[in-house]
């Protein structure tokens, strides 16, 4: 596999890496803030997300622990993983039987997991990512291969494809791998135009997002949410959730590999 692709399914692959490790630390953070502003309250308060109380160090240090992370999974993975592409799986069946399953076959799964260094397993440990049993290694990182097949193999976006933007439109890094965010979700599409919330034509309009600013919007705002109140970028960025998380996350960044 040429160098470029090799190292763009590398990108995919930290990327959607980053987004469990990115919300944690972000939501722990987030709790010891607002447990130093809210000391002696008797009230509960809402965790939200701080950026000005997360320090360049911080997001330096997390950036640092995810390159190390994805360099030690993807590198020993299996070669037909690293490789893994839409082309590929069209023109070879064998590899859409063995990875596009959901979940994987028991086959696969195995041979994708054995080939994870034990130093993975004992750095999640030790950051409190995961527990220390032979289940928690696995529930973790499936998901994210998971995601990271469904990334690789998608079919290239024909609508809306020329509103690509070359940085997400959240946190605004340029050098990340962009999914498409559709802005008025597909699932209530039918709902929109019969309750007259939309046009048909503003249907389809997307937004491309980085997979932690993707995942974070979905967090925060229902579909029905999104279809109604957030349908551009404009609104979203009205959200001080969304605003406070942009800021945080644009500070995460991967050194040259």
């Amino acid at each position: 596999m040429p160098f470029d692709e090799a190292q763009s399914n590398f990108d995919l692959f930290r990327d959607c890496l980053s987004g469990p490790l990115v919300q944690r630390s972000a939501i722990e953070n987030a709790k010891i803030s607002q447990k130093r502003r809210t000391r002696g309250r008797k009230n509960p308060v809402k965790h939200d997300i701080d950026a000005h109380a997360i320090g360049q160090g911080d997001a330096e240090e997390l950036a640092e622990f995810i390159e190390y992370l994805a360099t030690e999974i993807f590198d020993s993975s299996p070669h037909e993983l690293q490789s893994l592409s839409y082309s590929a799986i069209q023109n070879d069946p064998r590899l859409a039987e063995r990875f596009l399953g959901d979940p994987f076959p028991p086959t696969t799964l195995d041979h994708i997991l054995t080939s994870i260094p034990p130093s993975v397993g004992d750095s999640l440990h030790t950051y409190s990512l995961i527990d220390n049993d032979q289940c928690s290694l696995p529930k973790f990182l499936i998901p994210i291969f998971r995601q990271y097949v469904d990334a690789a193999t998608a079919a290239p976006p024909t609508t809306w494809s020329t509103t690509r933007t070359s940085a997400c439109e959240m946190c605004e890094r340029d050098w990340i791998p962009l999914s498409y965010h559709h802005l008025i979700p597909k699932q209530m599409h039918a709902k929109a135009v019969k309750r007259g919330w939309h046009e048909e034509w503003r249907l389809n309009s997307v937004a491309w997002l980085c997979r932690a600013c993707h995942s974070f919007v979905h967090r925060v705002a229902s579909n029905e949410e999104l279809a109604r109140e957030y349908w551009s970028m404009e609104r979203l960025m009205r959200r001080e959730d969304i605003v406070a998380w942009a800021a945080w996350v644009g500070r995460v960044r991967w050194k040259a590999r």
